[in-house]
């Protein structure tokens, strides 16, 4: 029986040890530690000119104010993959005017590297007009041929003055572009206007008659330019009155109240 109860007791022990046994071996280790996230490296803008050369070329070149103010991560948040869309709206810093209300700004500014770089396709006005409003004043209110074109008919790019002698026949061979800005303002053509040394030549491409009549002449008359007696306004015909006064006795001026009734026509004075 002694035996026989030792041996029931060496069972229980051998028992409870084979299960105590787990918990013994790893009782005295430690848990094991999860791995840190590694973080998103933090890019520069040195970084950005590695892979791409281009767009800090043409900032540089022709950025405006996107050379001055503004680097690449200021736009562009991020780089794939981690940000599958790091391409800006223009309207997240171009806002408050009416011009930047308008859509589709890349059907203009194609190139946002060179924003004052404009593409012009087609017949554009109205977003024109949303900064150049004193130009479209001029052709509304003073109607010409002018008004009815695009604004891209003449300006073909952004700021562009074109020659008038694209379109236009010049007045005499000699004429220049100052020649013709001198006296015709491109949004309203038809209100002419001069200076007293404009050339008598330019104004004999429509006065011909006139200006051969005055050539001709031996009078005093002969040795002024048009614009003398024209003062600064086309169509302006003035009255002898206002250079030469009242050169007769009042009795003969009551008498012959025309000058032209003696002296004939100012471009060829009779004597």
């Amino acid at each position: 029986m002694h035996r026989h109860g030792n041996g029931k007791w060496s069972c229980y022990l051998l028992a409870a040890a084979l299960l105590l046994a787990p918990v013994a071996a790893t009782a005295g280790s430690q848990p094991e530690e999860k791995a840190n996230p590694v973080a998103a490296p933090e890019l520069s803008n040195d970084d950005c000119i590695k892979c791409h050369a281009g767009p800090p070329k043409d900032i540089q070149e022709m950025g405006g104010a996107h050379r001055t103010k503004v680097s690449c991560t200021d736009c562009h948040q991020g780089h794939p993959p981690a940000v599958t869309d790091n391409i800006p709206k223009c309207s997240n810093c171009h806002k408050g005017k009416s011009h930047f209300e308008l859509k589709g700004c890349l059907s203009c500014h194609s190139n946002p590297h060179k924003p004052l770089e404009l593409t012009l396709k087609g017949n554009i006005t109205e977003p024109c007009l949303t900064c150049h409003t004193g130009q479209i004043t001029q052709l509304r209110e003073n109607p010409s041929a002018h008004t009815k074109l695009a604004c891209t008919t003449c300006h073909e790019k952004h700021g562009q003055k074109p020659e008038c002698m694209k379109c236009h026949q010049p007045h005499q061979p000699e004429m220049t572009m100052a020649d013709c800005t001198s006296c015709h303002k491109a949004h309203m053509p038809l209100q002419v206007t001069y200076g007293k040394e404009t050339p008598s030549k330019q104004c004999a491409a429509c006065h011909a008659a006139a200006y051969q009549l005055l050539t001709a002449s031996h009078a005093k008359h002969s040795q002024l330019t048009c614009a003398t007696c024209h003062q600064e306004k086309h169509g302006m015909v003035p009255k002898c009155a206002d250079c030469h006064g009242a050169p007769h006795p009042e009795g003969m001026m009551a008498k012959f109240s025309k000058c032209g009734d003696c002296h004939g026509i100012a471009h060829n004075l009779t004597k």
